[in-house]
């Protein structure tokens, strides 16, 4: 299917960037098209719903207070709802009118009201970490969390959206903060990644397990454990992990010129008042360090200087390791054109700014085990289905350039899916993610990682989200199933729906729309 490279001078997709209030009940949704039956559950979605607090305005897409959103399947019908996540950060800025806790982008100042003496000595309190879980939720154990990638996740109702615990995981594993991204195995055990402080007083990473649900109803939180350990290439400035990948037998961890400067975030932070943006800065003498391990194996694979966010999957096959991953090229910091006011800006502004922006590539890079120094100078991937290849250099470490599966200028493959629930950590061949236009997400692809055929919805000023797939319960193809996404069409009499798509031929099935406005979504689940 032809992508048709829409644009966008009305500048619809401003409306996704708004404030709105929460609900106080469910709302029934106008069903056009016939719900598949087999739709029992519940599409939760998590973004930010509150740009501004009294007159003073988050900037960062990544700064807004943490919405929860709920679509309801129950006999063909659906209905929304959405309550705000009632954390910290959220309580507190409500309460003051104004931002109380630094957020990604957006520095929190001392309360104006205090006088000069107790304002310094709040500068030297230390870096109040936010809790502000705009980015995910996830199951662990028979409770579900709210999660950001700071320390803290939030424990959520997930039938009435109320907030029930905040989560301090500093409490049960030696981590700074864990990815909004972990890997579930089919039991419920849940691994995650995340910096910490290691040996000789040098930054690390940690892989940490967290059990599946306690035969004695215990909180398996609490019996969480580190898998293994394994050190950051700079003493004090660990990369910034958004994601990692999981086979059935290895993890793989990217490590990418995007640092995260400690001393400046322990300094500048407390003296001159900055915020989680302004300690990241790229190295652009390294490339990009791979590392392969369950037990730590210490090979040095490395490639070409990436920004990356999202792994889509990652297999084993004869001895290799396939990783797809949705790529930024080069060393600059994506995040550096999230800015809202960037977003938010006129739509020739917004295409001007995405042409200086590292540029988005879907990329498979095939790392071998079986390695031998005698091998030197010689492709060592023998897998005839991809071009990736992985030579040794004279200094032992491994150089590993990729098999391009997806490209368009300023056209991004994000927020990827896959058929998780059969093949995770296995081979597969369909992949499915938000499209990107200059930033502005305006379609659903399905990818074919074999063939790199591709099929496409879109409508003109229609502004999706993450494609979450279910699969047919008796489904046999590995793309048997629906893809779920949450539809903001700014121009419409309903302005928000979610929208159901046919995962084999990305045809509608039905949409469920609501009059209601709904901002932009960044991840989420549906709960069976």
């Amino acid at each position: 299917m032809t992508l048709i490279e829409f644009e966008h001078p009305a500048g619809g997709y401003k409306k996704i960037f708004e404030t709105v209030e929460e609900l106080s009940e469910p709302v029934p949704a106008t069903v056009t098209g016939r719900i598949p039956s087999f739709l029992k559950g519940s599409l939760l979605r998590l973004g930010p719903g509150l740009f501004e607090v009294g007159d003073e305005p988050f900037y960062h897409l990544f700064d807004g207070q943490a919405l929860m959103h709920k679509f309801d399947f129950k006999n063909g019908q659906v209905t929304y709802f959405n309550k705000y996540v009632k954390t910290d950060a959220y309580v507190r800025a409500i309460t003051e009118k104004r931002v109380v806790i630094t957020e990604f982008g957006t520095f929190a100042y001392p309360d104006p009201c205090k006088n000069i003496f107790s304002r310094f000595f709040t500068y030297f309190k230390g870096v109040e970490v936010t809790d502000n879980c705009l980015v995910n939720v996830y199951p662990i154990g028979e409770d579900y969390y709210a999660v950001t990638e700071t320390n803290y996740i939030t424990k959520v109702n997930t039938d009435t959206l109320d907030t029930l615990k905040k989560v301090d995981l500093c409490n049960y594993v030696n981590i700074n903060g864990v990815t909004a991204h972990p890997h579930i195995e089919r039991d419920g055990t849940v691994f995650n990644i995340g910096n910490c402080m290691g040996k000789g007083a040098s930054l690390a990473y940690n892989v940490v397990r967290i059990p599946p649900t306690q035969k004695d109803k215990s909180d398996p939180i609490e019996k969480s454990k580190v898998v293994v350990q394994f050190p950051s290439a700079e003493r004090f400035k660990p990369s910034y992990v958004h994601s990692f990948g999981m086979s059935e037998n290895y993890f793989v961890f990217v490590e990418t010129p995007v640092k995260i400067n400690l001393l400046k975030f322990l300094s500048a932070w407390s003296i001159r008042g900055s915020n989680y943006m302004d300690c990241f800065e790229s190295n652009e003498v390294l490339g990009v360090r791979k590392q392969t391990l369950r037990e730590y194996i210490d090979h040095k694979f490395r490639a070409a200087p990436i920004n990356l966010f999202h792994h889509i999957n990652t297999y084993e096959d004869n001895g290799f390791i396939v990783a797809d991953v949705c790529t930024w090229k080069g060393f600059e910091f994506v995040y550096n054109y999230l800015w809202l006011a960037n977003l938010r800006s006129n739509w020739e502004e917004v295409k001007k700014a995405a042409m200086m922006a590292p540029q988005p590539e879907v990329r498979r890079y095939v790392i071998p085990l079986d390695i031998h120094r005698e091998e030197q100078g010689k492709n060592l991937i023998c897998l005839p289905y991809t071009t990736a290849t992985a030579v040794m250099r004279t200094d032992g470490t491994i150089w590993l350039e990729p098999e391009v599966l997806f490209s368009g200028p300023r056209q991004a493959f994000e927020f990827p899916q896959i058929n998780y629930e059969k093949h995770g950590g296995k081979n597969y061949t369909y992949a499915y993610a938000l499209g990107l236009n200059h930033f502005i997400p305006d379609r659903i692809i399905k990818l074919n990682v074999k063939t790199k055929e591709t099929w496409v919805w879109q409508e003109p000023d229609s502004y999706p989200s993450e494609p979450l797939f279910v699969q047919t319960p008796d489904g046999v193809d590995e793309d048997d199933g629906v893809l779920l996404t949450v539809v903001v069409s700014p121009g419409a009499q309903k302005s928000g729906y979610m929208l159901i798509l046919n995962a084999k031929d990305m045809s509608e099935i039905a949409r469920a729309e609501v009059d209601c406005p709904i901002p932009v979504t960044f991840h989420g689940m549906y709960k069976k």
